[in-house]
């Protein structure tokens, strides 16, 4: 984020503080509404900021967005309310967005700044407060464990499966590994159809034609470990 931004950013924060006093009960870091705010703001920042990046990058490939949908199968609306910092992908083209750009998928959710991270069950980084209606319509939304690690080798993500009638297989590079903690998923591996319940876990190469659903019409928590 550049000096610019920074000083907004403090301007904002400051003119914020300013309305809050003893005689208006909570202050700034007590009120709960001004704190989420706040923390809308700065989660928003980072979102632009983040598809910035990936649009420089796109540009300094010499690709156009349309020429980046053909290479990625992406389409080109979703590529551009991804740069716009709008919505988010489903973790399957994220891998192929970064493998086409020549970038690790860390890069793509969040490069990380951090030696080491922990992540409490109340600050996991969500990858559905943007475009939350497209990501449900893909079948799932998904939170970071890790998103402030850097040089991360692996991406841990907490998956919730909605109830979906998408049936479409799909391949990329990586592995996956995936735990599930509530409901039921039906996973498809190549010829193989299952269904997995609490406790129950799968991994296998992500090259494989894959596909991972909500099963019984209800929707389905998971932990997924992806390699790419």
């Amino acid at each position: 984020m550049d000096e610019k931004k920074d000083k907004m950013s403090y301007e904002d924060f400051h003119k914020t503080a300013s309305d809050y006093g003893e005689d208006k009960g909570h202050d700034f870091l007590t009120d709960p509404a001004a704190v989420a705010k706040a923390r809308e703001k700065a989660e928003g920042e980072k979102a632009v900021s983040h598809g910035d990046m990936l649009r420089a990058t796109r540009e300094k490939r010499g690709f156009s967005l349309e020429e980046l949908a053909t290479k990625t199968g992406i389409p080109r609306d979703a590529l551009a309310q991804l740069e716009a910092g709008e919505s988010m992908l489903p973790l399957g083209q994220v891998i192929k967005l970064s493998k086409v750009l020549s970038l690790r998928m860390a890069d793509v959710i969040s490069p990380g700044k951090e030696a080491f991270t922990i992540v409490k069950s109340d600050q996991r980084q969500s990858f559905s407060r943007f475009g939350k209606a497209r990501e449900v319509s893909y079948g799932y939304e998904y939170e970071s464990l890790a998103a402030q690690k850097k040089n991360r080798a692996m991406e841990p993500f907490i998956v919730t499966l909605h109830p979906s009638i998408a049936d479409e297989p799909s391949s990329h590079d990586g592995q996956e590994f995936i735990y599930v903690l509530e409901g039921e998923m039906e996973v498809i591996i190549e010829n193989t159809r299952d269904v997995l319940k609490p406790g129950d876990a799968v991994y296998y190469d992500s090259t494989n034609m894959h596909l991972v659903k909500a099963h019984g019409g209800k929707p389905a928590k998971i932990l997924a470990v992806l390699i790419s």
